[in-house]
């Protein structure tokens, strides 16, 4: 038999969950998430194009870092095994390690395509100046010597940790995020009707993809500057950049032709 403490501690988990489903059920008909205000955008005849958007965390990009290490976990358990040999515990680690260091200079540095450029030949000249000296070899074989080694389970929990801030993220998304339409925007701000509603005259929008290496795994931002320079401007990281920069470009070229169609003609 189980002491009454014990019990309270075992039911809390599931005290909790119940509390947020009668929560989630409660608040059904006053939650605005993104997915629904997408679906009123796309029944509502009188609007034709719109985009809903949301900024990711930057830790979405290190998705790459997940995938690898999943992989790496399963490489490592099978080695542990017996179905591949210990000697690609190192291997897979290396592998692992320069995915882990590509994602971290992505996140952690801005880097321009001449930036990118001037790194590529700093590294050539480098390899150049090393052939020169005879050195190149022994430079490659240090690496070897690295060794690094985490066991399947490490593996599991650096791709669980990762995952855990995307998720977080996207479901942070759920509820802050702006929806454009040729009339207004709508800057969303909470899980129920909290927002505000923007005109079309009193804000503007540009795409930036400067940061190569983002817009590679197919990030960019969105940024929403106000007409009232009192209001900071909104950076938001979204996927799918091409796509969705199309269909803002889209949506400002009718606002355009809205506002060319309503000023009246001129009389000579």
């Amino acid at each position: 038999m189980w002491e009454l403490s014990k019990i309270i501690i075992f039911a809390i988990p599931f005290l909790i969950l119940a509390g947020g489903i009668l929560t989630l059920f409660m608040l059904k008909k006053t939650i605005r998430t993104r997915l629904r205000v997408s679906k009123q955008l796309h029944d509502d005849p009188d609007i034709n194009e719109w985009l809903v958007v949301f900024d990711w965390s930057r830790k979405v990009l290190y998705v790459p870092t997940i995938i690898a290490s999943l992989l790496a976990s399963l490489s490592v358990g099978l080695a542990g095994a017996g179905v591949l040999t210990d000697a690609c515990i190192p291997i897979v680690g290396g592998i692992w390690f320069a995915v882990f260091a590509m994602n971290f200079l992505v996140d952690e540095y801005v880097v321009s395509i001449k930036v990118l450029l001037i790194v590529i030949l700093c590294v050539v000249a480098v390899f150049l100046w090393l052939h020169f000296m005879g050195w190149v070899q022994p430079f490659i074989q240090a690496f070897r010597h690295i060794g690094i080694s985490i066991s399947w389970k490490g593996y599991l929990l650096i791709a669980g940790l990762f995952s855990v801030a995307v998720m977080i993220s996207y479901l942070r998304g759920l509820f802050y995020y702006v929806a454009i339409t040729p009339n207004y925007m709508n800057i969303q701000t909470g899980p129920t009707e909290s927002g505000e509603q923007v005109s079309r005259e009193e804000y503007s929008t540009r795409v930036d993809t400067g940061d190569f290496l983002e817009r590679l795994f197919g990030f960019g931002r969105i940024i929403i500057t106000f007409r009232d320079h009192r209001r900071q401007p909104k950076s938001l990281l979204v996927g799918r950049i091409g796509k969705q920069a199309q269909m803002l470009e889209s949506i400002r070229g009718k606002l355009a032709m809205d506002i060319h169609a309503s000023i009246p003609p001129q009389e000579p």
